[in-house]
């Protein structure tokens, strides 16, 4: 099998010492032209972009991306939708699609693998499908040129951590604190043990999301792990000032996280 989209950039963020900026953003939010603008905006400073299903009941998420899931709905945004805006985007970098499982369920599983790969896709994050939770649905996607991601919880310990790493492509997404998704005042401080922990049992590029806002929180993020995610902050910004906003936050998070990486050099 040739290697995925994901392996070949991760091994290029490597061969330069770089660590990975990784936007969310909703697709179809605040309106369908401004979530294109904003996705291809999040391109220009992004090494990986997760584009998010707009769902009627997303359990996981705090207000912010919430109400960016409900604004889109009601703008018509829908799973077939989000894949016409991830292929007109045509991004340079990775794209991960971002869903809970019934809108999967609903489109057809082979049906959605076979068109996210279309749309230039290269990744797929089930935020509601715990590891071994559908194994029919967990084969389809190795099968696929999706790498499925997955989700690691600070709980998440001994034989079901390395379950859960064994089934894990691309990179495992590491939930920096319990409890939705949210900007946050500040980071755990638990995190370099957790980290640590899942680097013993896993050799795939850790990232490091939920709750991180600020530059200095993208700064401690990237000394620790491979990758750093920003959503709830992106879509807040996004919400109240636009795509250029957006992108500008963006390139703020980008130059704390550069300056990370030169220090090890």
């Amino acid at each position: 099998m040739s290697e995925s989209a994901l392996a070949a950039a991760w091994a290029s963020l490597r061969a330069r010492g770089r660590t990975a900026l990784i936007p969310y953003l909703t697709a179809g939010h605040p309106d369908r032209a401004r979530s294109l603008a904003a996705i291809r905006a999040a391109a220009e400073h992004a090494d990986l972009v997760e584009v998010g299903v707009a769902f009627s009941d997303p359990l996981a998420d705090g207000p912010t991306i919430q109400a960016s899931s409900f604004e889109a709905l009601r703008g018509g945004m829908t799973l077939p939708r989000t894949l016409e805006l991830v292929a007109e985007a045509r991004l340079a970098v990775p794209v991960i699609v971002f869903s809970y499982l019934n809108p999967v369920l609903r489109y057809g599983v082979d049906r959605f693998l076979r068109d996210a790969a279309a749309a230039g896709a290269a990744g797929l994050l089930l935020t509601d499908l715990p590891a071994g939770g559908d194994p029919a649905v967990e084969d389809a996607v190795r099968r696929s040129p999706l790498d499925l991601i997955r989700l690691v919880a600070p709980t998440t310990t001994g034989p079901r951590l390395r379950d859960v790493a064994e089934q894990a492509e691309g990179f495992l997404y590491l939930v920096a604190r319990l409890g939705v998704t949210g900007a946050s005042a500040s980071l755990a401080e638990d995190l370099p043990a957790y980290i640590s922990r899942v680097r013993a049992v896993s050799a795939l590029p850790l990232a490091l999301g939920f709750g991180i806002s600020t530059p200095q929180q993208a700064a401690a993020a990237a000394r620790l792990a491979d990758g750093v995610v920003v959503g709830s902050a992106l879509v807040d910004r996004l919400s109240r000032a636009g795509p250029t906003a957006a992108g500008l936050m963006l390139a703020e998070l980008r130059k704390a996280i550069d300056q990370v990486d030169r220090s090890r050099t």
